[in-house]
């Protein structure tokens, strides 16, 4: 793919990640899509085979950046292990209380919506959750040896409790439009990472 190409698809889908954000995949027609993209209509199919095709490499590229993107927090060595995942929580809810669309996250976005429509996008938003969920569990790993979190806790287990704790407070936190969900998945987060017992 020739550079001009490739920073075509780039923009497409960087173009759709924004009004997917803002209205989800189903609602994000192809004619609107290039439009805003400022696009040709015919020359999608020069970049994608299809538009679950195309909805396969939104999911990829998003998860891509948002690997980047966790730097700041699960990858932060100045900060201890407990640390780092309190600091991945606030960043959640951060984004997710945001006005700007764009900043939220597609995994919250689209995991009901996508679930049985197509099992390709379903399998990358699978195993993205799967790919932070793990990253969850090392740094609580990382607090049990750095000393800021009790070694009787389930790395595996308290991290993918924390994930689906902070999924759910997010659809909840929309329907309510308030915080009071993420407040309260906060308080369960910290009742989670409790430090060592003092001897």
């Amino acid at each position: 793919m020739s550079t001009r190409m490739s920073d075509t698809r780039l923009h497409i889908l960087d173009t759709g990640r924004a009004l997917t954000a803002q209205r989800g995949y189903t609602s994000v027609g192809l004619t609107e899509l290039l439009a805003t993209a400022q696009v040709p209509k015919g020359s999608f199919y020069h970049y994608f085979s299809s538009k679950e095709d195309y909805g396969c490499a939104l999911l990829r590229h998003y998860v891509d950046q948002y690997r980047i993107e966790l730097t700041p927090t699960l990858n932060n060595p100045s900060l201890t292990g407990s640390d780092q995942v309190l600091s991945y929580v606030t960043a959640w809810q951060e984004r997710q209380s945001s006005d700007m669309a764009g900043q939220k996250c597609l995994i919250v976005k689209l995991a009901a919506e996508i679930a049985d429509l197509s099992p390709a996008m379903r399998g990358i938003l699978q195993r993205a959750v799967e790919g932070i969920t793990a990253r969850l569990a090392d740094c609580l790993r990382k607090g049990q040896q750095d000393g800021s979190l009790s070694p009787d806790v389930d790395p595996v287990q308290t991290a993918t409790s924390l994930y689906q704790i902070w999924l759910g407070a997010s659809l909840m936190a929309h329907l309510s439009q308030d915080s009071t969900p993420f407040d309260t998945a906060m308080v369960q987060t910290r009742t989670m990472l409790p430090p060592p017992r003092q001897t």
